[in-house]
């Protein structure tokens, strides 16, 4: 909702010739990173505005789905990315239910109705309908990278692996277009667009910090905590996620 709400104050403001996006996210739900890459593409497409991706210390899984619209993506000396691919995640508590003599009854119609449920371990043919549903997934966000950063056929075969990278194998395989700082990003952006070097930087948060700079949060929620620049939905501890699909690299999932 912020990220969306900020996006559109930028594509109504002629003066922005270009948008430099701060990411640093292990990912998050299919949806939540599908509907903001829309937003980007969208965006585009209405401003003519140029988009520069700046990397920070995650851009993984839909970190990185995101970053797919933009005209020029940089990644940071230190930055980890990747993961491109999708976990389905749910509880199984049958073994757990069984030891405290707990049992759970259900009455349905269709006898996949209760597909994916937790108090029962999955049948074989319910979990090849849910292997099809993730290689469905899978399958979009491999073709949107194939789409959008066309790589080589033994570059697209690592990446299928769904491992994460450092930043100068990313280079190498295609996946970003540098390395650099995001005062480098600054310098590719008013390039990119076009603008002079007196370019007036604007970011939009809610709170005014004094001597702000480029490295602050973009957004901070209405408590003052501070929250992820792009927030992809419930990337807290793996343990507590949410049953669903994912485009996220699990191991960065708590941070």
């Amino acid at each position: 909702q912020e990220f969306v709400s900020q996006l559109h104050k930028a594509g109504k403001d002629e003066k922005i010739k270009a948008v430099l996006l701060k990411i640093n996210s292990p990912g998050g739900t299919v949806t939540a990173s599908d509907i903001i890459y829309n937003e980007l593409m969208r965006f585009k497409e209405k401003t003519s505005a140029r988009i520069i991706v700046s990397m920070m210390d995650l851009a993984a899984s839909g970190g990185y789905y995101i970053s797919l619209p933009a005209d020029h993506i940089m990644a940071h000396p230190t930055t980890v990315t990747g993961s491109i691919g999708v976990i389905a995640v749910r509880p199984e508590l049958s073994g757990l239910m069984d030891k405290i003599g707990v049992d759970v009854s259900l009455n349905k119609t269709g006898k996949n109705k209760d597909m994916g449920s937790w108090f029962r371990q999955q049948t074989k043919e319910e979990e090849d309908l849910i292997q099809d549903i993730i290689d469905n997934m899978g399958q979009r966000f491999i073709g949107l990278v194939n789409k959008h950063r066309k790589l080589t056929p033994s570059a697209a075969q690592e990446v299928e692996t769904a491992r994460v990278f450092v930043a100068e194998e990313a280079l190498k395989l295609g996946l970003v277009d540098s390395i650099g700082y995001i005062s480098d990003a600054l310098v590719k952006a008013q390039g990119i667009a076009e603008l002079p070097d007196d370019a007036r930087l604007v970011v939009y948060r809610r709170t005014y910090y004094p001597d702000d700079n480029m490295y602050n949060n973009a957004l901070n929620n209405y408590s003052s905590s501070k929250i992820s620049v792009v927030d992809l939905g419930p990337v807290n501890a793996l343990a507590n996620m949410e049953t669903g699909f994912y485009y996220i690299w699990p191991a960065a999932a708590g941070q």
